[in-house]
């Protein structure tokens, strides 16, 4: 019998709390991975972690805008476990509106939490992955970037920065050691309409969520495909979107 090649790997995952993040902490624990649970919400990362019931997860508190949380969380990986497998950077925000509305502090959240906490993660990931001779980068992108659509024109600017970066990780990265790939989920139910300060926009969203979005453990599945691979087999891009998504 093949053993699993998830079991095993040690896999940190920010935005666990809720989402994509926690049906992706729940499969890789499922399949017998080590897992490190990082977000805002302590709280719900404590109570997912008993939910789990492993001795092999780990929590920490963090914020990706601050770089010494991200840090810290691939500390705590390395610590407690020995080394760090994959860093899915999965935490992101929507404050979408009309770019006529001026929202700058909505466009600031989105640019820190979407960009910066993505690129604090690669600054902490990278030297650990060197270190060890191996290492993966799975990143949350999102649809908005592949189709333009009015009211999601800076958080689809922030996913298309992380794609440019994506791509030029993975072109300084073909020696072997680092592989990258980028997931782009289209509608998912989660909890993300829940940043949307426009109200009508927020219902809007949050309708299409209840009406046709995947369940998020269908994503979760996806990042599990791009992990199981043997190492010299890189799943760059993966788009998954409901069949009825526009």
């Amino acid at each position: 019998m093949t053993s699993d090649p998830i079991t095993g790997q040690v896999v940190a995952i920010t935005g666990a709390s809720s989402g994509i993040g926690e049906a992706t902490a729940r499969l890789l624990t499922a399949r017998g991975a080590r897992v490190v649970l990082a977000a805002r919400r302590a709280d719900r990362l404590d109570m997912l972690a008993d939910q789990l019931g492993t001795a092999e997860v780990a929590t920490v508190a963090t914020d990706v805008t601050a770089a010494k949380d991200l840090q810290r969380l691939v500390d705590t990986a390395v610590e407690r476990f020995g080394r760090l497998d994959v860093l899915v950077s999965n935490a992101g925000i929507s404050t979408i509106s009309p770019l006529g509305d001026g929202d700058v502090a909505g466009w600031d959240a989105m640019i820190d939490v979407n960009l910066r906490g993505v690129l604090y993660g690669i600054a902490a990931a990278t030297p650990v992955f060197r270190r060890q001779g191996r290492g993966h980068f799975v990143t949350t992108v999102s649809t908005a970037g592949l189709k333009i659509v009015p009211n999601m024109g800076v958080y689809a600017a922030t996913k298309n920065a992380i794609r440019t970066v994506m791509e030029a990780l993975r072109q300084e990265s073909t020696d072997g050691v680092i592989r990258t790939t980028s997931i782009s989920p289209g509608f998912v139910n989660t909890e993300l309409d829940g940043s949307i300060s426009n109200e009508a926009l927020r219902e809007r969203i949050r309708a299409d969520m209840d009406a046709f979005g995947l369940q998020p453990d269908a994503v979760a599945r996806a990042i599990a495909f791009a992990i199981e691979q043997p190492h010299d087999v890189e799943i760059g891009d993966l788009t998954i979107r409901p069949t009825r998504q526009g």
